[in-house]
């Protein structure tokens, strides 16, 4: 069982953020002994607060208790092993570890996934990736050009001396022919 989950999520003051958890199983997802919990702690020192859990008759329910109240709603799909949740009017405090446990029998193991909610009051600016670009499009441009070229010229002297090239061709095969090596020798001797 492995579960998928973003490390931390960024949420601005006052809006609505959906905290992802999906899983994968070799099983299918019996719903009569699948088990699942979404718990909170503001700090990883701190106890954790159950805030969502499965049931089978009732499905995904937010606990009464949990320190969200209705802000906190089940925004997933059971049938895509989607158990993700979505926090509404985010507050400042709400920052802390969001713990997603899945129990999907007859895997052995529990599933656990960990996301730490950062709450800022100004998203960063995205980034901006085109000296990146134009960088990596010019040296890929630059070697483009020198294997043409290289290509070009390679063609070019096979297809203006071929003469040549037979020539040398002959030389060196007669280089490791050994009559020739012998004729070679009783000539200069």
């Amino acid at each position: 069982m492995d579960v998928i989950v973003p490390s931390s999520i960024n949420a601005l003051n006052g809006t609505t953020v959906k905290i992802p958890c999906t899983f994968t199983s070799c099983y299918k997802m019996d719903v009569t002994r699948f088990a699942m919990n979404w718990t909170y702690q503001e700090s990883s020192n701190d106890t954790e607060e159950t805030v969502m859990s499965y049931y089978k008759k009732k499905g995904m329910v937010a606990l009464q208790t949990n320190p969200f109240g209705e802000r906190v709603m089940f925004a997933g799909n059971l049938d895509k092993n989607d158990l993700s949740i979505t926090l509404s009017d985010v507050q400042l405090e709400d920052e802390g570890i969001f713990n997603c446990y899945v129990r999907n029998p007859p895997d052995r193991v529990q599933g656990h996934g960990i996301i730490h909610l950062k709450v800022v009051t100004e998203l960063p600016p995205p980034r901006d990736s085109t000296i990146a670009v134009a960088i990596g499009a010019s040296v890929g441009g630059a070697l483009a050009l020198l294997i043409l070229s290289m290509v070009v010229v390679k063609c070019l002297r096979r297809h203006m001396k071929p003469e040549l090239i037979a020539e040398e061709k002959t030389e060196e095969e007669g280089k490791l022919d050994p009559d020739v090596v012998a004729e070679e020798g009783t000539k200069q001797a």
